[in-house]
């Protein structure tokens, strides 16, 4: 059942693609890739971006160094991948791992030790490193780690508190890969996916020191009630530490991030200026659940709407959902459970309209092309679903926000965006046009 708010949904979707062209990888990485070596330039590329990263690469080395030497290995979430020339393209699970995704991380460590002197590594990383990277230590098997995973998504603890599990059970996260790429020339070149474009967080930092340690991970998992075999925790007690900052490896290696939700965010709010709105950035370091945070922004918006000022108000990062034991869900990701509790907390008050959707194209789906990115919220999403007999309270309470948006027809349905910097949320408050700077 459309909505008659077709002027809103068309900006509200400019909006979206807009931070997601500002991250696409044929946009913003050539810049930061250094200049072709002497030997071999091999590329290790990771997430959900490996692809379309790996070919941008590709481009841009045909035009500056045509008789430069690539090959490598982009491992990427299924439906991701993107022509190449050079690099090989290898698809595996996300967010929870399978055997692909281990047999193709077993390989980029056998590739690293191939490399000599002269030889460039080029790795390239964004978000879901973290699930497609997965290599477990001596003791612990693929079975163990996906468990694990589905335990981790399910306890709403946020993604760095995730990845630092995940780095202490694997053969490649938290500064692995550098040490087996260790003494050849290394460029790591990220898109960011999380709060604050930590590197050691960005696929759980496979290039860079780990700052977290074995007894952090473990305390992470009694916090959350997580409970793991003996075994596993036998194997994460028994496994090496984790290179740490000052390590030697680190010397010579070069680190740039290349995108990110905060640029997303930039990009958006300048295209915002020029339809009269004074933005509100609340920045790329949103956390916690996201109904909650939904509640938050409706009380921001609310207020902006009785103080009669039009306001856009934007926020990035990265909320959870959390289930309880008996909760078994229906569909819907992150964003699109942000979006109906928006819906619900502002409470159909005209002049208010949004969009929530996660910049890699699917937003809790299956992977495939048809997957949802987000959701609309218009004026009139309460009305609608009352019409069409849609419970948006039950949809909340069970966690069918994607039911509840595809009966209104309002699911942003973009495909995969071969890049990833996490969540970007727009709420535009009609009112009285402002000529005030952006503020954060």
């Amino acid at each position: 059942m459309p909505s008659d708010h077709s002027a809103e949904r068309r900006l509200l979707l400019s909006l979206f693609e807009e931070a997601m062209r500002s991250a696409l990888p044929e946009t913003c990485l050539a810049p930061h890739l250094p200049p072709a070596p002497a030997g071999r330039l091999v590329i290790f590329a990771i997430g959900k971006a490996a692809a379309s990263m790996a070919a941008a690469a590709e481009a841009h080395y045909a035009q500056t160094a045509p008789a430069a030497r690539i090959e490598g290995i982009a491992l990427t979430r299924y439906g991701h991948g993107r022509p190449t020339r050079h690099v090989e393209v290898v698809e595996a699970a996300h967010p929870v791992p399978d055997a692909a995704g281990v047999a193709a991380s077993g390989r980029l460590l056998a590739l690293a030790a191939t490399l000599k002197p002269d030889d460039l590594a080029l790795v390239l990383l964004s978000g879901g490193g973290s699930a497609l990277a997965v290599l477990p230590v001596e003791g612990v098997s693929l079975a163990d780690k996906q468990a694990l995973t589905r335990a981790l998504l399910a306890s709403g603890a946020p993604i760095s508190e995730m990845n630092c599990v995940r780095k202490h059970l694997s053969c490649i996260k938290g500064g692995r890969l550098a040490a087996a790429i260790h003494p050849a020339r290394m460029v790591t070149l990220a898109i960011s996916d999380v709060a604050g474009d930590d590197p050691s967080v960005i696929a759980s930092g496979p290039t860079v020191p780990d700052p977290t340690t074995r007894d952090e991970a473990l305390a992470i998992l009694d916090r959350y009630r997580i409970e793991v075999p003996p075994h596993l925790r036998a194997a994460l007690l028994a496994a090496s530490e984790s290179p740490k900052p000052g390590d030697g490896i680190f010397h010579a290696a070069r680190y740039d991030i290349v995108a990110s939700g905060a640029r997303a965010l930039d990009a958006a709010a300048k295209m915002l200026a020029t339809q009269g709105y004074e933005v509100t950035d609340l920045g790329d370091r949103i956390e916690g659940e996201a109904h909650e945070v939904a509640r938050d922004h409706a009380r921001q918006a609310l207020a902006a709407k009785a103080r009669r000022h039009r306001v856009a108000i934007l926020s990035g990062g990265e909320t959870g959902v959390t289930f309880s034991q008996k909760a078994e869900g229906g569909s819907g990701g992150r964003n699109q459970e942000y979006a109906l509790a928006l819906a619900l907390a502002l409470g159909g008050v005209a002049g208010i309209s949004a969009i929530a959707g996660d910049t890699d194209g699917i937003d809790g789906g299956s992977g495939s092309a048809d997957d949802p990115a987000g959701a609309l919220v218009l004026p009139d999403t309460l009305a609608r679903a009352r019409t069409l007999g849609v419970d948006p309270l039950l949809s909340l309470k069970s966690h069918d926000s994607g039911g509840f948006f595809a009966a209104l027809g309002d699911l942003v349905v973009t495909g995969p965006s071969y890049t990833n910097v996490n969540d970007f949320r727009a709420i535009l408050v009609e009112g009285e046009p402002s000529m005030r700077r952006a503020t954060r």
